[in-house]
């Protein structure tokens, strides 16, 4: 007669699961010893589920992308020509992220010059020498003088949005300017603000592009100026960081490359063949890891650049230590990146190339402007004073181009108003699901150990995709 087996008391189920000698899966640093292991990328790797305790809407995904400016949703756009113009910059600050605009385009442009007429302001506020406000003109085609609104309401400096959203409420006026002690303008809020924040409670405005033209973008405003380059570890970078502390000391804690943020990522984005070519970068979960640790220390961010192809890859990113990502394949083919649809074998596409694309280096010679015609290959566009590309790659002076992307196009992806907000739930979920409640939590549960990860073999990744099917519609978002 065998011997009745002996269970525990369930009672004492959690106080003997402390008695294991290890947590279950692995840390962060088991994970990625890349000497063991070799290179990762995000689809190698998962996180192991945690206790629920909250919802999904608890969860904060607000992150600090320099080292002062903090951002309510981890995303941001890539400067590059199919990617980052007005609209999308326009369309991710109002998601609660960053648009980073390409310098493949006039410096006027880059300005923000129409991205401020986009936003709601036609008004024209009127002051003295010194910034006195004295009224405000709001007839275009009328001269100043015979139409200016002195009958103004104001706001002082220092008020908060609430506070100044009652006031635009209770005055009736289409806009509200803020002034100092002294009456002098200091910013304009505009009526459209108040539907727009209503509607878009992540928003925040910024004025981001890239470093070229730097003089021009410092005057209307720039917050944070990155340095594109496919190399950051190069005399030039550090040559240009100097540059701009000396030359712009009051803006030197808005510069986002070298010692504010740091981006990084090299051949991992869908068009980019530098690793095929010029035979060097790093996978891109390994790079994370490895400069988020080192980087952390001096308590600089990391902005996680290439192989984010869905929302998973979001959040394994922040949660090796990026603060955020920065989205080019992933956002290509929406609405509001340059250039027109068109269609290609029955689909309806737009054009998606890489800055090291030849199109993009032969630019400064025929001058690509994607909303004129937008087709991979195609040069008919308005000329650009130099190449993005050439700059970014150190070939200005090359008689030989070496390409190190290419050109393609995206299936048609709708509008980033539905695909960001699908992102950011998606972000909210996954965060609850590992059982942390914050951006900031999960990477201190990678750090300390607390959060667990999990190695995944080729025959894992296929059990863990759509499998068994004969046919299936993926459908994302609604």
């Amino acid at each position: 007669m065998p011997t009745p087996q002996k269970f525990l008391d369930p009672a004492d189920a959690v106080a003997h699961l402390q008695t294991y000698a290890s947590s279950d899966g692995l840390s962060v640093e088991d994970l990625m010893n890349s000497r063991l292991r070799g290179g990762l990328t995000s689809n190698d790797f998962l996180l192991l589920p945690g206790k629920i305790d909250f919802s999904a809407a608890d969860v904060i995904t607000e992150s600090r992308i320099t080292r002062n400016v903090v951002l309510k949703t981890p995303f941001m756009s890539s400067p590059m020509d199919t990617v980052t113009e007005t609209r999308m910059a326009i369309s991710l600050a109002l998601l609660g992220g960053i648009g980073v605009i390409h310098h493949n385009r006039p410096a006027e442009s880059q300005c923000g010059h129409d991205i401020k007429a986009q936003l709601g302001f036609c008004s024209i506020p009127i002051t003295v020498p010194g910034g006195k406000l004295l009224g405000t003109f709001e007839s275009p085609g009328v001269p100043l003088h015979e139409i200016i609104t002195t009958d103004l309401v104001t706001a002082p400096q220092g008020v908060t949005l609430n506070e100044a959203n009652i006031i635009l409420r209770s005055c009736k006026k289409g806009k509200l300017p803020i002034v100092d002690d002294e009456g002098r303008l200091t910013s304009l809020l505009a009526r459209s603000d108040l539907l727009k924040n209503q509607n878009y409670p992540l928003s925040r405005k910024i004025l981001i592009a890239n470093s070229y033209w730097l003089r021009l973008l410092v005057e209307v405003g720039l917050d944070i100026v990155v340095l594109d380059s496919w190399q950051g570890n190069s005399i030039y970078q550090l040559e240009v960081i100097r540059w701009i502390k000396k030359t712009f000391p009051k803006s030197a804690n808005l510069v986002a490359a070298g010692t504010d943020g740091l981006r990084v990522g090299m051949g991992s984005e869908s068009i980019c063949i530098t690793q095929e070519v010029m035979v060097v970068g790093r996978l891109q979960a390994t790079a994370m890891c490895a400069v988020a640790e080192f980087a952390n220390k001096f308590g600089v961010p990391i902005i996680s650049d290439g192989g984010t192809s869905n929302v998973g890859h979001v959040v394994k990113a922040l949660a090796l230590g990026a603060s955020a990502v920065m989205m080019g394949g992933l956002l290509a083919g929406t609405a509001e990146v340059p250039g027109e649809y068109f269609y290609h074998d029955g689909k309806c596409v737009k054009a998606y190339r890489g800055m090291g694309s030849l199109e993009v280096m032969d630019a400064g010679k025929s001058g690509p402007s994607l909303q004129a015609n937008g087709r991979p290959g195609s040069t008919k566009h308005a000329p650009y004073p130099e190449s993005a590309a050439t700059t970014r790659y150190f070939s200005e002076n090359s008689t030989v181009k070496v390409a190190q992307g290419v050109s393609g196009d995206v299936q048609d992806k709708g509008s980033v108003k539905a695909f960001v907000p699908y992102l950011y739930a998606g972000s909210q979920r996954s965060l609850r699901d590992i059982g942390v409640k914050s951006v900031k939590d999960l990477k201190k549960g990678v750090r300390d150990g607390s959060a667990r990860l999990e190695l995944r073999t080729a025959n894992a990744q296929v059990e863990g995709g759509v499998h068994g099917l004969h046919s299936y519609t993926k459908r994302l978002c609604t």
